[in-house]
């Protein structure tokens, strides 16, 4: 090893080099500061305590390397620990005993620490040489040694192989090497949990600590253990105790473990011994603010403000909760693993989109021998070109570049091949309507001379989006003359279809025998087209097997006048307000200027444009449509049906067997689902208006999932007996379970969220009545509901569901609204194909939902089948919340 000096170098005249030149006993206090001052600006001291800090002024030297300077040889026994202070040094390997074999992994820079093999006197990992001249920290083995004794704890998050992640500016530094990070996970991990931590989780550490002192103070306590005293500490046990106490937004120990990893991960709550994981056991835990011994109690004020900010914390870090548990879980050796750590892992997996692709099977391998690793810097090595690989990677946050000799691509977390034609297809409405799209494929082919020296490559792209584009608009193409007329002139849809395209593009079918099969399909679509009459307000309508309704179908409507007597028009699907008023006026021999008016139940006039399309689809479960002068309008009184039923329908339906209910609600359901087109949630999240296309069986299905909420509200407000009310609760909690048995996943939230209905919620005395066994039931299913971590449960039940499946429809639209509101649909003239992206990607999710049918299987415990089937598809509801609260009051009335 050569080395040189700062005495004999050129900035050897720094103050503070002076003072370490200097032998450690003729160093006087004035020479410990100024050399303190200087270490205090050293990434790699910046967590040592000032005891520690002051210790290694009094005992560290001083060393300069010039460049090319090696500073010791891999297989060396090593006599001193080194921190880089200035400069960087290679890292060189070697797998035979000659140095000049030796490769190069990674880079040490400014802040990283190395030479730790001194603690056992093991041979040297690799040859370090100075890559620039660089300024060195020593500490010789004695003195390292009686430093880490005493210093164990505080020093551990600074050591790391010589592979070891690097904290330096430099952007070349390079991933720990596998088998040292799992020979010696503890200083890996520490090294990356010592933080500073967050405003916002200093603040939750104060008021947690606070409010435990306010409520529970003999929780924070000075313990004996083995002989031993712990000042001021907490217990794991009762600090997750404690927690489950305050807040039912934590649902459980798991949970709660989580809400405290968060704080132990920031470093304000600390295990006694310096342990990584919080664990829900007799452990002990200190709080930030107890760490030093003259740790101040909190005031009465500031225990008030911890009371009153206690609950919005506890929400924060129910939110936070659950990634620190998984990480905790992935930093566990596998073999180490429980398994409820394995199901949680495995829960995880089913989110992560690039394992989509994979069995359940495989995921619950994967949950076995993940590893979590976590990279905070940027410009961190992985692995470079041309190395031999030993791992396998999932990006769950962030993203990283993947350079192939000089070419730069980037990798996203949410980075996955997407099917971009059937993005396209599907999306191509918002930007690019027919009457552009079909001209442009026109164009594209050019000639007929042109088309006969085109390219099969050329000819099958067009064809390839043509075909999808029709596959996905089904009926759509029959709205649309420009669509129709592009299918004529390529003989789609014309009396020789089949000979023209067997015959020019014989290659084509052969490679599109299904897509083929759809074209004719489309074609006797077209030839045998059919209006579809429809009537609304009516409940005979909802007996029969559901057809999905097109853009071209007419349909009946009942438009009442102000004295309730009403008319019969029969208007397009697509009609507007005008043309709805002008064949009222015609039928009613009316020349007045008449106003069309959505009456709801509770008296409220909406009055619907004349230029709003499918007036129909605003009405609610009790509304209706009227047509009057604007003189009539204060007038407009609700008709007595509307008032929805006075007596309840217990009688009826509860012989019924739950589980055949549930059947036959999930079989209607799926009625309404499968007539949805994809294009309505494009339409509906985009406006129907704009566009002048309907969405009536989107709003359909919608109005299924209000009507089966009032349903549930209804039934509980119209029984007057409390024990059949207590019955009640117990007949739709079991519906409930068997929806979700069937995957019917819209009605089982619907009827949950009916059960927490305020006008249901607040009924006390007949909550209390119900057992035990159903309050645990409903509980789970209530959590299923909650939103944080953007309605985490939920998506997790579904990921766990194959197909067929009713999903949750509102939160669907909700997904996509969310997307569309906070997302431009053009960025500087150009369309923004992210987002259409994005929003392909959540009507895929219905896609998948829709993969498998539904088979319609009468259930064989059912003895009357059609009744149960009639019952279903004509719920009567109440659906005036005002009354529902009236009627709940009446029948238990407020306490006191």
């Amino acid at each position: 090893m050569v080395a040189v000096h700062a005495s004999a170098h050129s900035v050897a005249s720094s103050e503070w080099i002076i003072c370490l030149d200097k032998r450690p006993a003729e160093r006087s206090g004035e020479d410990v500061d100024i050399i303190l001052a200087r270490l205090r600006g050293v990434k790699a001291f910046e967590k040592f305590h000032p005891n520690l800090l002051q210790q290694i002024c009094m005992c560290g030297f001083y060393e300069c390397l010039e460049k090319g300077i090696t500073l010791y040889r891999q297989g060396d026994i090593g006599t001193s620990w080194y921190a880089v202070l200035s400069g960087s040094l290679d890292v060189k390997v070697s797998e035979t005993a000659n140095h000049q074999d030796a490769v190069t992994i990674c880079t040490l820079g400014v802040g990283t620490a190395f030479g730790e093999s001194i603690l056992d006197n093991t041979p040297r990992h690799a040859t370090i040489v100075s890559r620039e001249n660089s300024e060195l920290l020593r500490i010789e083995q004695r003195e390292f040694k009686t430093l880490w004794e005493k210093y164990r704890q505080c020093m551990a998050g600074l050591l790391a192989p010589p592979y070891g992640v690097m904290d330096s500016g430099a952007t070349n530094d390079r991933m720990p090497d596998k088998e040292n990070l799992n020979s010696d996970p503890l200083n890996f991990m520490s090294k990356n949990l010592y933080k500073v931590p967050s405003e916002q989780i200093l603040r939750a550490e104060k008021v947690l600590r606070n409010a435990v002192l306010a409520r529970a103070p003999h929780m924070i306590r000075d313990r004996k253990y083995h002989l031993k005293t712990y000042r001021q500490c907490c217990v794991g046990t009762e600090l997750v105790d404690w927690l489950l106490q305050q807040s039912s937004c934590v649902h459980s120990r798991a949970h709660a473990v989580g809400m405290w990893q968060v704080l132990l991960e920031e470093g304000v709550l600390n295990h006694v011994d310096h342990e990584l994981n919080f664990q829900d056991k007799y452990l002990f835990y200190r709080f930030l603010d107890d760490e030093e011994e003259d740790a101040v109690l909190p005031s009465d004020d500031e225990k008030r403000e911890a009371e009153e900010e206690l609950q919005e914390t506890l929400l924060f870090l129910s939110q936070i909760g659950p990634d620190a548990h998984m990480r905790m879980i992935l930093r566990k050796p596998p073999g180490q693993r429980t398994a409820e750590d394995l199901e949680i892992i495995y829960d995880e997996l089913l989110h992560i989109k690039a394992l989509s692709h994979l069995s359940n099977t495989v995921k619950r391998e994967l949950a076995g021998v993940l590893i979590f690793e976590s990279h905070a810097k940027a410009g961190t090595v992985l692995f470079n070109q041309g190395e031999e690989g030993t791992s396998w990677y999932i990006i769950q946050k962030g993203s990283v570049n993947v350079v192939i000799y000089g070419k730069v691509i980037k990798f996203s977390a949410s980075f996955r091949l997407d099917p971009a034609l059937d993005d396209f297809a599907l999306m191509h409405c918002v930007f690019m309507p027919n009457s552009q799209l079909c001209p442009a494929l026109l164009a594209s082919q050019g000639s007929e001379q042109e088309r006969l020296d085109y390219s099969v490559a050329s000819k099958r792209r067009v064809l390839s989006l043509a075909l999808r584009w029709a596959a996905l608009q089904g009926h759509h193409l029959l709205e649309d003359d420009t669509a129709l007329s592009f299918l004529e002139l390529h003989g789609f849809v014309s009396n020789d279809a089949r000979l023209y395209l067997w015959s020019k593009w014989d290659w084509i079918v052969k490679k599109n025998d299904k897509c083929f099969a759809m074209f004719i399909c489309i074609w006797f679509l077209c030839s045998q087209h059919k209006v579809l009459l429809r009537q609304f307000s009516s409940g005979e309508e909802r007996l029969a097997k559901k057809q999905p309704i097109r853009s071209f179908d007419d349909i009946l409507l009942k438009v009442y006048c102000s004295d309730h007597t009403y008319t019969t028009i029969r208007v397009p699907v697509l009609a507007t307000g005008r043309e709805v008023t002008a064949a009222v006026a015609d039928k009613l021999g009316s020349t007045e200027e008449l106003l069309l008016i959505n009456l709801s139940a509770s008296g409220e006039k909406q009055i619907l444009k004349p230029n709003d399309v499918s007036v129909f689809q605003s009405l609610g479960e009790n509304g209706r449509l009227f047509a009057c002068s604007r003189e009539q309008l204060d007038s407009l009184n609700p008709l007595p049906e509307q008032e929805g039923p006075s007596t309840g329908s217990m009688s009826s339906f509860e012989l019924m067997s739950s589980k055949d209910l549930a059947f036959q609600m999930t079989q209607y359901d799926w009625e309404l689902f499968s007539c949805v087109h994809e294009y309505e949630l494009v339409f509906h999240t985009f406006g129907r208006q704009a566009y002048r296309r309907s969405t009536a069986n989107l709003e359909l299905f919608l109005k299924r999932f209000n009507q089966v909420q009032l349903w549930v509200v209804t039934e509980v407000c119209l029984c007057g007996t409390l024990s059949k009310r207590v019955q009640l609760l117990k007949k739709f909690i079991k519906i409930a379970a068997h929806c979700r048995e069937f995957k019917n996943l819209n009605s089982f939230f619907a009827i949950i969220m009916g059960m927490c209905n305020p006008a249901v919620s607040r009924l006390s005395q007949t909550w209390e009545k119900l057992p035990s066994k159903f309050k645990k039931f409903y509980g789970e299913f209530e959590s299923l509901l909650d939103p944080s971590r953007n309605h985490r449960a939920y998506r997790l039940t579904m990921a766990k569901m194959e197909p067929p499946i009713i999903p949750f429809m509102p939160l669907l639209i909700k997904d996509m609204t969310f997307t569309h509101e906070g997302n431009k649909t053009f960025i500087d003239g150009l369309v923004n194909f992210e987002k259409m992206r994005l929003i392909a990607n959540t009507v895929r999710a219905m896609r998948h939902c829709r993969s498998q049918p539904f088979y319609a299987e009468v259930s064989p415990a059912s003895k009357n089948p059609q009744e149960v089937r009639n019952y279903v598809r004509q719920l009567n509801v109440i659906d005036n919340q005002r009354t529902l609260s009236q009627l709940s009051f009446r029948l238990e009335p407020r306490r006191g």
